[in-house]
């Protein structure tokens, strides 16, 4: 399990055609992906379970925990992006609920995004 880093300061200033936003670029990938939009309430739990294929975990709001097969809770919020390897044993919780985005497939976070630097419990 591998905890990075895709908040707004990890991101660059896009102003081009009279743009003015910030983007923290993700993943990109040739073979073809799944997204799907998870939505965890109060006191909800994704169970421990192997990853079928190599699975980003991008949390967009709320905060939670996640383990993989450490066995080692780490704290996660908005902004957090979790990535655990295909067969990796993993968990996710939470006590007050959250959003994620989970992206399945042939990924390599490492491309864009950094490691978050305090990535522990």
């Amino acid at each position: 399990m591998e905890i990075y880093n895709f908040n707004r300061t990890s991101g660059k200033e896009i102003t081009k055609f009279g743009s003015q936003f910030v983007m923290s670029r993700i993943t990109q990938t040739d073979s073809s992906v799944h997204i799907g939009a998870m939505y965890l309430d109060k006191e909800n739990i994704i169970g421990y379970h192997q990853a079928v294929t190599p699975q980003l975990f991008l949390i967009l709001s709320g905060e939670g925990w996640v383990r993989g097969e450490e066995d080692e809770l780490v704290k996660v919020k908005a902004g957090d992006a979790v990535f655990w390897d295909k067969d990796e044993w993993h968990e996710t919780t939470t006590e007050d609920g959250l959003t994620a985005i989970a992206i399945e497939g042939d990924l390599d976070p490492a491309k864009f995004m950094s490691i978050k630097e305090e990535a522990t419990s």
